[in-house]
């Protein structure tokens, strides 16, 4: 249930200030209680390292089982990051060896900015592919979220994302298409889920690769779905992680990018998000913005604590709720020796007896 700071990370305090239950390590040892231990593969660019700290250790703190849960967080050196962003990772952070010779519970592979085409080619990828391949054979449960979905999709499966020709940005309502999964135990049937991304494997190439949709959206299509094997691997497509502000500062870091001309075109609404109100107050700002630009001016002041406080969260339970039964399976199955993912006489066929 709780979460141990069992390093310095900043992340740690930022959470317990928030009120969300942190052990110091020195109390943690002192209860009768087991250990989780729990990697998260941080991909994320520098300006959203922390924040995405942050989400993924708050849903995982917020999940029910009873165990004491220790977050191991690294990265991979491939990928771009300004001085300080290394100095981040130096301090804080874990290397991949050193996470190998521990052994871990459950992974979380978080997503990661882009600018080509083709993942294959990115400086990230086959390290990638040695975290994924060796989480496979070691760790219980891999969660992937977004361009990690789209990697294992490409490597292991063989189905390569497809460009959308625009942003797919906003909530959207989604239903549960197999509701005696357990990762979906007690889930609503329609909940909402954000989406932010250019690329998409499309519901009709999970099928093909034999995988399990879990849960989809009419507008954005699959959001949650399982491997074959019907846990070993966890794709997520959307980002259930996001704060209630996360669209708000994206939208805003584009604005920002049309005002010092990164970007052509002003952007436009994430889709289900904000208020009539609010979209009103974004319209007003837009055309004071493009009259500071025109004339030289300076940039005026984004109106973000007045949209901040109209904005309505309307996914985290549900996030937390699968997981929550990501959580308490990965306690069942797993080996406390994490050198080996699971229990001597479950089936890794069948890990969640689903098939007799």
């Amino acid at each position: 249930m709780p979460l141990v700071a069992n390093s310095t990370l900043p992340t740690f305090e930022r959470l317990r200030a928030e009120g969300e239950t942190v052990l110091n390590r020195e109390n943690a040892l002192k209860q009768d209680i087991r250990e989780l231990h729990i990697g998260l593969l941080n991909m994320m660019p520098d300006a959203a390292l922390s924040a995405t700290e942050r989400q993924f250790f708050r849903l995982v703190g917020e999940s029910n089982s009873i165990a004491q849960f220790y977050m191991h967080p690294f990265t991979l050196d491939e990928l771009p990051r300004s001085e300080q962003g290394r100095a981040h990772v130096q301090e804080f952070y874990e290397s991949f060896d050193a996470i190998k010779e521990q052994g871990l519970d459950a992974l979380i592979i978080t997503g990661a900015n882009v600018t080509g085409p083709e993942l294959s080619k990115e400086p990230f990828w086959e390290p990638l592919i040695e975290v994924i391949d060796w989480a496979y054979e070691n760790v219980t449960s891999t969660l992937c979220s977004c361009l990690a979905t789209h990697a294992v999709m490409e490597f292991r499966y063989q189905q390569k994302r497809r460009p959308l020709g625009f942003k797919r940005w906003g909530v959207y309502s989604h239903y549960v298409t197999n509701r005696l999964h357990p990762l979906v135990n007690g889930v609503n049937t329609r909940f909402d889920v954000p989406h932010s991304r250019y690329n998409q494997v499309d519901h009709s190439q999970f099928e093909e690769a034999g995988l399990t949709v879990l849960a989809r959206s009419e507008e954005a299509d699959v959001h949650l779905a399982v491997s074959e094997d019907l846990f070993r691997i966890v794709f997520f497509q959307g980002h259930p992680e996001y704060d209630i502000i996360s669209l708000l500062k994206e939208y805003k870091r584009e604005v920002l990018r049309f005002f010092n001309n990164e970007r052509e075109d002003y952007p436009p609404f994430p889709e289900n998000y904000f208020s009539l109100q609010s979209q009103e107050i974004l319209n007003e700002y837009c055309n004071l913005l493009i009259r500071a630009r025109q004339q030289g001016e300076e940039l005026p002041e984004f109106p973000e604590q007045l949209i901040s406080t109209s904005l309505h969260n309307t996914w985290h339970d549900t996030a937390e709720a699968i997981i929550n039964n990501w959580i308490g399976k990965v306690y069942q199955l797993t080996n406390i020796d994490r050198k080996k993912p699971f229990e001597d006489g479950v089936d890794i066929d069948d890990p969640l007896n689903m098939r007799k």
